[in-house]
């Protein structure tokens, strides 16, 4: 596990958490972050697929309004978070997704995989880079963006009680992108992090098993 920084085509430098597999990769996985930014549970997350055989890393995709962004899972984090991601701009986001897929290109075809806001970039990348695949957790505004629709395959995973997605959104996207594969479960927002309170072991577990089946199937 490292830090590498990487550099966008507009000149822009940025950090991000590199997770390496043992033995030889069989593909690269760039990790979404929340709102919160590349916190110890995106980077866990990197390492978990760096344990399943990909080559996985997490992009500090604030770090062009703020570097080192890292907030707790609490009101004054969600309140910085979600200014940082209101600002951000959506061409500087695929810049340097693009050049984080670069990075990670030679251990072979490479998905995408965001949480919460990242779900939302990750429903954008989909369009407007070169991933073989892409899964969204719980991504939040994807009506607002829905058109253009990806063009490689998609996983949805959404939390039913979860107050800040409603399935009616749900079901826009469903109707905007009918090709994807979406699943639910009996949870709220953010179900996949032990670090909040809406953590919900069963769900994290079950939609784990399938991204890595969904992984397995478009990126080897």
């Amino acid at each position: 596990m490292s830090h590498l920084q990487l550099r966008a085509t507009d000149g822009h430098s940025f950090s991000s958490y590199l997770a390496r597999p043992e033995g030889l990769a069989r593909g690269g996985i760039v990790v979404v972050q929340e709102i919160f930014g590349v916190t110890g549970h995106i980077e866990r997350v990197a390492e978990q697929f760096a344990a399943e055989g990909y080559l996985a890393i997490a992009p500090a995709l604030f770090d062009r309004q703020e570097r080192g962004v890292n907030l707790a899972y609490d009101t004054a984090g969600v309140a910085h978070g979600f200014a940082l991601a209101s600002a951000a701009d959506e061409n500087g986001l695929m810049a340097d997704l693009v050049a984080t897929i670069a990075a990670v290109a030679h251990a072979g075809a490479v998905g995408m995989i965001g949480y919460c806001w990242g779900g939302r970039v990750v429903y954008q990348a989909g369009s407007r880079t070169n991933i073989a695949a892409g899964v969204v957790y719980y991504g939040g505004g994807i009506p607002q963006v829905v058109e253009p629709t990806p063009r490689c395959p998609m996983q949805f995973h959404f939390g039913e009680q979860d107050t800040h997605i409603p399935l009616r959104d749900v079901e826009k996207i469903r109707d905007a992108f009918p090709q994807g594969e979406y699943h639910t479960y009996a949870a709220g927002h953010g179900f996949n992090c032990a670090e909040r309170a809406s953590y919900d072991a069963a769900a994290a577990h079950l939609a784990f098993v399938r991204v890595k089946e969904f992984f397995g199937r478009h990126l080897g």
